[in-house]
């Protein structure tokens, strides 16, 4: 199963340097997802890149944050901004990051008009393998550039 998250573009800066080894939300997903596609939010809006989910952690906020704080690309008073009134938090280990150099318009990536508010699941189908390929020519390493630079 593959899913799409809504990410801030500065966020998937820190993605693309190795900086952000984990995704947090305040919620699950219910399926067992595999694959996660990269929609940077305003003012990028795109699909810039895709990785392989690890570990999903969940815990409270607190000890989240003990365990991961290093790998997280994110402040303190970030990490507790989001998960404010929370008292179970998601963590998503990133891995094998695959930048896409000619980043994805949503529409031609999948055929999605909105871009998810946190995240939805995608199908599996040949339709979104070739619409990577098509636009992608993905690269299987990260790349030594600052994502806004290619956008």
């Amino acid at each position: 199963m593959r899913a799409i998250l809504s990410v801030k573009p500065e966020y998937v800066e820190l993605i693309t340097k190795g900086e952000k080894k984990y995704e947090f939300r305040k919620s699950r997903f219910r399926k067992d997802v595999k694959e996660v596609f990269v929609y940077a939010t305003k003012p990028v809006m795109k699909v810039v890149l895709k990785f392989k989910v690890g570990k999903i952690i969940v815990d409270t906020p607190w000890n989240l944050w003990k365990r991961l704080r290093n790998l997280s690309g994110l402040s303190e008073a970030e990490f507790f901004s989001y998960f404010k009134n929370v008292n179970k938090g998601v963590a998503i280990e990133i891995k094998n990051v695959v930048i896409f150099p000619n980043p994805i318009a949503l529409e031609e990536f999948a055929s999605i008009s909105t871009p998810p508010q946190s995240w939805m699941y995608l199908s599996d189908g040949k339709d979104m393998d070739s619409s990577v390929d098509d636009f992608s020519n993905t690269l299987e390493f990260i790349l030594p550039f600052k994502i806004k630079d290619r956008i």
